[in-house]
């Protein structure tokens, strides 16, 4: 999506609700509220990482999704605050192909996860969901680090009347 010719409708971001994942909310809320746009957080509860050597849970389930409910509830609230509408999503599976699943069952017209910033070994050896999903996406993906802001890489001029947007700095591969 070429964000000069028009603006996103539908904004998803894809969270663990991490502090690492809440730049990624924080743009996601900021570039909804600046456009317009509507918006809906995903997080996707992977079982496989939840289970011990042997088969048993080291957290269930059940309470994994009640730790997201709450923090999911405070995301909402707070894009709500700026007059964005929000909803969340709690999916189960892998991280990366449900991402990108709940991206086309709502229609995102961006999609804005976050990073970890492992490096190539730390990716090798734990993967890395937005490295998947900005590869695997057939929808603009927006990758924010730990620490950026959307005004980072992407800037948004309102300023004659107009919106114009376009990538503030050199973008990461495919995204915007």
């Amino acid at each position: 999506m070429d964000l000069s010719v028009g603006f996103p409708g539908r904004v998803l971001v894809a969270t663990d609700t991490s502090a690492t994942s809440a730049a990624a909310e924080a743009a996601g809320i900021e570039l909804s509220s600046r456009v317009g746009a509507s918006l809906v957080f995903v997080s996707v509860i992977d079982p496989a990482r939840l289970r011990l050597p042997g088969g048993l849970f080291h957290t269930r389930v059940d309470q994994v999704r009640a730790q997201r409910e709450s923090a999911l509830t405070r995301s909402v609230s707070s894009a709500r605050q700026v007059g964005v509408a929000a909803q969340f999503l709690i999916w189960e599976g892998d991280p990366g192909v449900s991402v990108i699943e709940a991206a086309d069952a709502e229609d995102a017209d961006v999609v804005v996860v976050g990073s970890h910033s492992r490096g190539a070994v730390g990716r090798l050896l734990l993967g890395s969901v937005s490295s998947y999903v900005v590869e695997h996406s057939r929808r603009p993906v927006m990758v924010i680090r730990h620490g950026q802001r959307l005004d980072d890489i992407l800037a948004i001029d309102g300023a004659d009347g107009r919106k114009v947007a376009k990538p503030a700095t050199t973008p990461a591969p495919r995204s915007i």
